[in-house]
């Protein structure tokens, strides 16, 4: 099944189970977030791609200029390991690592979670790529991702259990949007896979396709 599908069935699941009340409370937030216009003003293909250096789940540091050094590199931005779409799309690209280090690229995830709570995703799903961990959102800000949270969505949150405020060590209720970026050794992004629509990523497939691409312009 590809990750389209799988997260496809997730979505549909969790929907049927939710009361109307609290589904209309999402779909309100979604409806704002569209209309905000941020897909439109995030870092976008063939833009440059800014560089970073963010704390890694497995210790020490990682930046994007000493990725792109190697090769290639595939960025992925995330909510956290709370969300179940996050994490079916962590374990689909996890099976990239493999392939992609043959073309000389390399991958990382960023979510704005506690270091903490990267180590215990890493393990959970025993991923073999870093998770990096980004306070505040300041590098979702330089890609143009980090939105606010809607008091409505705050509030339905938090009743669920869910303080995401205190889960990312931060005051702010704010997300990343999810989206993945191809970046080109020259740091600029080959392709990039945005939706606000928190239940679809990008298709691994997808992914490895861009890469290919680059390494076979790269030997020609």
């Amino acid at each position: 099944m590809s990750l389209r599908d799988a997260l496809f069935d997730l979505a549909q699941s969790a929907r049927a189970r939710r009361p109307a009340d609290v589904q209309a409370v999402i779909d309100a937030a979604l409806d704002e977030l569209n209309r905000s216009g941020i897909e439109a003003t995030c870092l976008q293909r063939g833009e440059t791609a800014p560089d970073f250096t963010l704390p890694a789940a497995s210790g020490g540091a990682v930046s994007l200029e000493a990725l792109l050094r190697h090769g290639p590199a595939v960025v992925a931005f995330y909510r956290g390991g709370w969300c179940p779409y996050c994490n079916l799309a962590l374990r689909a690209m996890d099976a990239l690592v493999a392939p992609l280090r043959g073309l000389g690229a390399s991958l990382v995830a960023v979510a704005p979670q506690r270091i903490e709570a990267q180590r215990e995703t890493v393990g959970e799903h025993a991923l073999g790529f870093p998770l990096l961990a980004d306070p505040g959102n300041r590098v979702a800000r330089l890609f143009g991702l980090a939105y606010p949270m809607p008091d409505s969505l705050v509030m339905l949150y938090r009743s669920l259990g869910l303080d995401l405020a205190a889960a990312n060590g931060s005051a702010a209720w704010e997300l990343p949007l999810p989206a993945t970026y191809v970046i080109a050794r020259d740091g600029s992004v080959a392709e990039a896979y945005i939706d606000i629509d928190y239940t679809k990523r990008a298709e691994p497939a997808d992914i490895l396709a861009a890469v290919m691409r680059l390494a076979t312009e790269s030997v020609a």
